[in-house]
């Protein structure tokens, strides 16, 4: 028999979101001293890392639909820092990163690596990792996930 204080208590969904947004502000505070939120960060780091690729394999490697990667292209292509040229036929079209955007992405990942170290001592690397471990043993326990939008 299970007694009341062994029960969950509140809203999963309200504590992992009270979480996701105290993790996220710090992660936003250290990446806004570059002018980046973590999700361009993240954008130039996928293309970056990807090499180019067309714009359907980016928002499936990001897991947001099309039409989120083409809004949060936008800003990053008006800075110069992402390109949109030619594929391999006339039709395709393919998402490279500038040198500007090697350089933007280089400085902003000094400031991913302090957010980090802040969250690391905040929290200690042990909890850090246990934490990691639980979020990767929870996500395989729920399964494939949809693609979502991500209005970043």
């Amino acid at each position: 028999m299970t007694s009341e204080t062994s029960k969950p208590q509140g809203c999963t969904n309200f504590k992992v979101r009270q979480l996701m947004r105290r993790v996220g502000q710090n992660y936003d505070a250290e990446m806004s001293q570059c002018g980046l939120k973590t999700t361009q960060y993240s954008l130039l780091s996928h293309v970056m890392n990807l090499g180019p690729l067309r714009p359907v394999d980016l928002a499936a490697a990001m897991k947001m639909t099309a039409s989120t990667l083409s809004r949060n292209l936008q800003p990053l292509i008006a800075a110069g820092w992402l390109e949109v040229g030619a594929g391999a036929d006339a039709r395709s079209r393919l998402v490279r990163i500038t040198e500007s955007g090697e350089v933007k992405r280089r400085e902003a990942q000094k400031h991913w690596k302090a957010a980090q170290q802040k969250l690391n001592a905040q929290l200690g690397v042990e909890r850090v990792l246990a934490l990691h471990a639980l979020i990767n043993e929870s996500l395989d326990l729920l399964g494939p996930e949809a693609v979502v939008s991500h209005d970043d």
